[in-house]
């Protein structure tokens, strides 16, 4: 089989912006506008996630930021809201929220975090709308993580309006860590 020639393409729009050519036009086109609509926003308002809506199944990308409830675009069904935070964007992500927030403290390097994470999430997944989960690792957040006074990992915290309602270390069942959340929310 023989592959298509490649070609090079160069744009000659007037624009000096490093990008010398690209062998698909289109590839080309959308480098330049996205390098152009990134000028003007951070890193941490384009960080999304994707979930699978419970109700139809489709992927929709969810942002980290934002106020409101999620839906999905498909079904218009409530999303569970499940982020990412690093030290440049916890309080935006976390302490903004408009619902109560779960946060998981973890560590790449911690079998316990890695345990605790598909009980976590899916405490996020079954309360789409009532609650959003926002994973932190403790490496890549060293000030908040200083700041929060987090001494072992994994940690979870509650968040209600930036403020910490609760604090709990370790690994637990399902059953136990959610009965700890809607003890702490009532």
């Amino acid at each position: 089989m023989i592959a298509p020639p490649r070609v090079r393409l160069v744009i000659e729009d007037g624009l000096d912006d490093g990008l010398e050519a690209s062998w698909d036009p289109c590839l080309a086109a959308l480098e330049r506008v996205f390098r152009r609509l990134g000028a003007g926003v951070t890193e941490s308002e384009t960080r999304s996630g994707v979930v699978g809506c419970p109700r139809c199944g489709r992927r929709n990308r969810v942002p980290a930021l934002g106020t409101g409830v999620p839906v999905c675009g498909n079904c218009r069904h409530v999303l569970p809201w499940i982020a990412a935070a690093r030290d440049d964007d916890f309080a935006a992500v976390a302490q903004r929220a408009t619902l109560p927030v779960l946060v998981n403290l973890w560590a790449p390097w911690c079998g316990l975090s890695w345990l605790a994470r598909p009980v976590v999430e899916g405490l996020a997944l079954r309360r789409p709308g009532e609650l959003k989960l926002v994973e932190v690792d403790v490496v890549a957040a060293p000030e908040e993580t200083r700041r929060l006074g987090v001494r072992a990992v994994p940690t979870l915290l509650v968040l209600r309006d930036g403020e910490v309602l609760a604090r709990r270390y370790g690994v637990a069942p399902s059953d136990e860590l959610r009965d700890w959340v809607d003890a702490t929310l009532r």
